[in-house]
């Protein structure tokens, strides 16, 4: 008879009275799961509306570049010193923009481009060059290379040589990053 309260026959309690309580309880229990687990539902729902948002704003106000995007100046530069009448033929093309066409410089000659990122972080621009028997292709800008790099002044140059490709941030200092082969 005490099995189902064990403490009963300890504290000297009435069967009867705990027998009420605990279909008290268990009344109290249904209907308090029944009237507040809907809400606690829309509670959860506001809680996870209310983090996204804060979400949002946070990457608007401290890292607007990955929100809005930031935007580059891209630059490819003939830069032969004997180039005689052989064009460096360039053919650019990207995710965002398309083909963007191809065009032949002269010695000294430049393309170039201005660009936003997007908020996926995956803006890429490839370029081909093609010079007297040689042909490279090359990313002429890379989010996840240029970003730092072409950082303080948004700018990112390359020089293109018989030697190789060099990039610069400034058109002051050039680096060479790759050869033709």
């Amino acid at each position: 008879m005490f099995g189902f309260f064990p403490y009963a026959k300890l504290m000297r309690i009435p069967i009867i009275v705990l027998i009420t309580l605990q279909f008290r309880w268990l009344f109290w229990k249904k209907r308090l799961q029944h009237h507040y687990m809907p809400n606690m539902k829309i509670s959860t729902s506001f809680l996870l509306l209310f983090c996204v948002a804060l979400g949002i704003i946070y990457m608007s106000v401290y890292q607007p570049e990955h929100f809005f995007g930031m935007e580059y100046e891209v630059r490819v530069i003939n830069g032969f010193s004997n180039n005689s009448s052989l064009p460096l033929v360039i053919w650019c093309i990207s995710q965002q923009d398309g083909d963007m066409g191809g065009r032949a410089l002269q010695e000294g000659d430049d393309f170039g481009w201005r660009l936003k990122t997007n908020i996926w972080g995956n803006s890429h621009y490839l370029c081909t060059l093609k010079w007297d028997a040689k042909r490279r292709s090359f990313d002429a800008f890379k989010i996840s290379r240029d970003s730092k790099r072409c950082a303080p002044l948004k700018k990112c140059s390359w020089l293109v040589k018989e030697d190789g490709f060099y990039f610069s941030s400034d058109e002051v200092n050039w680096k060479k990053d790759f050869s033709w082969y």
